[in-house]
């Protein structure tokens, strides 16, 4: 027993020393781990132990994971990273403030718009990623050095080079930036600025694969998908780059380079509507972003609301008063929206002065021209017409030019003969608006209809074709359809041109004559140079005798155009009265 005993008590002292021991070791290793960091290791634990990647982390510990996370380069996995920076209590050390200052700059420079409070960096003075930002900084680029595993010294460099231009300054980091991808395949960072410089270089393809990967490796590098719709659009391919962004824009409804670029997208598909509604969300935050308010003032004249586009056009002038477009949409307004065409013309000209081949200011400074009653004016605009003919790739724009002075001066007949062509060749919506006018004015009202309802039934939302198609359903009295077609339309506008030729439209549908008046009046309200509401209300007073009121509305509409046919037969017959009224 005694024996026994002996060798039981040996056995338990054994155990006890050994718990002692283990506890020892355990104590010692964790203390490591909070306190005594090993900072900035050379590069990825896989490359330098020569271990598997798993087995490194757990070796590395919090520094490793950190790392991890910041290589991957997307603000939930830099966030995540900066909030175990704080809450090991890291901020103070080598590493950490390292690593602070990464996360700081590649969410300040990639991702501006993400809205969260990020810490001053505090970089350590003598760190290789310090002079790497100091470089970028002055937009120099620091090659890694050629033994160099370390991700981040393959990547940051790429920072000065993102305000660059050339190609050449792209070249250089492509090998760079492969060798940061195979350091680490999973990182979206190194693909998407892959993507970069292969779009910088001019391989477009390349690009379009590397942006794509970064975005199939995280959802939540949305600048890759951004650019990849830039290069989308630029292939023509719109629609796709619009899906794309209306899915960002799901996801992040409050991020506005998201916005800025799918009101681009609008904008180039033009999408007037869309477009103005996004464009004016961005000019909420930031009301003096000039490109933005170029683009609202053009959406504006796009959609015939020229009045409105003066602010945004007056605003912009401060900013570029020479800008090609700036002075295209101001001589449309001129133009378009005032019937000054002198003013129009002069805007045109100061164009036409610094680029005379500017084939859309030349085709447009034709049209006001051959539309002037002076004949000096439609001399000068025959002459430019007959500069256009000679330029073989727009010969169908010039004969539309053709067509329209035709239409204008009531030569049904001959504007038909020049439609043909265009109709075989091009049939575009302007083509189809145009025959319905010939047909029209040829008193052709089945062919008008059918003319209208192709314009119309293509492209709903083209108010040209609305328009005419409501025209020729009141021309075959098919008044309820044409009424239900114009309260739609009016319902929806904001007002200016277009809601006026829907009142005028309406005034025709009136049996009562003050109704009639109440929308002319309303018409006139909204577009005073409506020339078909002021015939109609001179009209009007003509019928009821009332000829000081007649000649009041039958000047108005002589000064808008003088060359129409039925302003000069009225004008002939008021003649005495013109001179003394």
């Amino acid at each position: 027993m005694t024996g026994s005993f002996a060798f039981s008590g040996e056995r338990f002292f054994s155990w006890i020393m050994l718990i002692i021991f283990v506890i020892f070791i355990f104590a010692c290793q964790g203390s490591a781990q909070t306190v005594g960091i090993t900072p900035l290791p050379a590069g990825p634990p896989s490359d330098r132990t020569g271990v598997p990647a798993r087995a490194a982390v757990s070796s590395g510990g919090i520094a490793a994971e950190i790392r991890s996370l910041v290589e991957l380069g997307t603000p939930p996995f830099l966030l995540k990273a900066l909030d175990l920076i704080r809450t090991r209590a890291l901020e103070d050390t080598e590493f950490g403030r390292a690593m602070i200052t990464v996360i700081v700059y590649m969410i300040q420079k990639i991702y501006p718009d993400v809205q969260i409070k990020l810490p001053p960096p505090d970089p350590p003075k003598t760190h290789e990623y310090t002079r790497i930002f100091l470089d970028a900084e002055q937009g120099k680029y620091t090659y890694p050095s050629p033994e160099s595993t370390d991700f981040l010294e393959h990547v940051l460099p790429f920072f000065a080079l993102l305000s660059a231009t050339h190609e050449e300054a792209f070249l250089q980091a492509i090998p760079d930036i492969q060798k940061a991808k195979q350091l680490n395949p999973n990182s979206a960072l190194a693909s998407y600025f892959l993507g970069i410089a292969y779009e910088h270089s001019g391989r477009f393809s390349e690009a379009e694969a590397e942006y794509s990967l970064a975005y199939e490796l995280s959802h939540d590098c949305y600048p890759a998908i951004l650019s990849l719709t830039r290069i989308m659009n630029a292939a023509g391919n719109r629609e796709e780059a619009l899906l794309l962004l209306s899915d960002l824009v799901t996801r992040y409804p409050d991020n506005i380079a998201i916005k800025r670029e799918i009101a681009l997208a609008y904008y180039r598909n033009r999408d007037w509507s869309r477009a103005e509604g996004t464009i004016a969300e961005i000019l909420q935050r930031n009301n003096r972003d000039s490109e933005f308010i170029l683009m609202q003032a053009h959406v504006l004249v796009e959609q015939g609301q020229f009045l409105q586009a003066q602010s945004p056009l007056d605003l912009y002038a401060s900013v570029n008063a020479n800008n090609r477009l700036y002075l295209f949409l101001r001589a449309r307004i001129q133009a378009e929206g005032y019937r000054n065409r002198d003013a129009a013309l002069n805007y045109l000209r100061t164009i036409l002065k610094t680029n005379p081949e500017d084939d859309e200011a030349v085709i447009y400074t034709t049209r006001l021209l051959m539309e002037s009653p002076r004949k000096e004016d439609q001399a000068e605009g025959r002459e430019l017409l007959q500069g256009l003919l000679k330029k073989e790739s727009h010969s169908l724009t010039v004969l539309s030019l053709e067509v329209e002075d035709a239409i204008r001066r009531g030569a049904w007949k001959e504007a038909g003969v020049y439609l043909e062509k265009l109709l075989r060749e091009r049939r575009s919506s302007r083509d189809l608006l145009f025959a319905y006018q010939i047909e029209r004015g040829l008193g052709n009202n089945d062919e008008a209809l059918a003319y209208a309802r192709e314009l119309y039934e293509r492209d709903p939302a083209n108010d040209e074709g609305a328009v005419a198609y409501v025209s020729t359903l009141i021309d075959m009295g098919r008044q309820t359809e044409a009424a239900q077609m114009i309260e739609s339309r009016l319902s929806s506008l904001p007002g200016g041109n277009l809601k006026s030729r829907y009142y005028y439209l309406r005034s025709r549908l009136r049996k009562n004559e003050e109704l009639i008046m109440n929308d002319l009046r309303s018409s006139l309200f909204e577009d005073p140079r409506n020339l078909s509401a002021l015939i109609a209300m001179f009209e009007i007073y003509h019928r009821r005798q009332d000829e000081r009121r007649a000649v009041y509305y039958l000047k108005q509409a002589i000064a808008l155009d003088p060359e129409n046919p039925q302003v000069r037969r009225y004008e002939a017959e008021y003649s005495a009265l013109l001179g003394t009224l």
